[in-house]
């Protein structure tokens, strides 16, 4: 299944919604202009909602990392929420669960941004 993006806000927080996979071609371009389009439209309080998402590769984890850092040296944050199964243990090995704010649950990691 490639990969669905809903975008939604609660306040002044953007909550891209992933479902599917981010893996190498299409899925990784999608969810990089997602990411872009969030920023270029203000966005500078991004959430990753990462409970939909069932595959992720190196090319997903680097839109995430470029979004991560950019993001930040423009004054925002990028944070992730629920990553689970295959996608988790990629963050894990790749120890971005330590350098990424990340939450089980979406009312601690919107209350984060506060």
């Amino acid at each position: 299944m490639s990969i669905e993006i809903l975008t939604r806000t609660a306040g002044d927080i953007t909550i891209l919604d992933l479902k599917g996979r981010a893996t190498l071609g299409k899925d990784a371009d999608k969810l990089n202009a997602a990411l872009r389009e969030s920023v270029a439209g203000g966005a500078r309080k991004l959430l990753l909602n990462l409970a939909g998402l069932t595959q992720m590769d190196s090319s997903g984890i680097a839109t995430i990392v470029r979004s991560f850092v950019s993001l930040g040296m423009a004054g925002g944050i990028l944070k992730l929420l629920a990553p689970t199964g295959r996608v988790r243990d990629v963050l894990e090995v790749t120890h971005l669960l330590k350098a990424i704010p990340h939450f089980e649950n979406e009312a601690q990691a919107l209350a984060s941004f506060r």
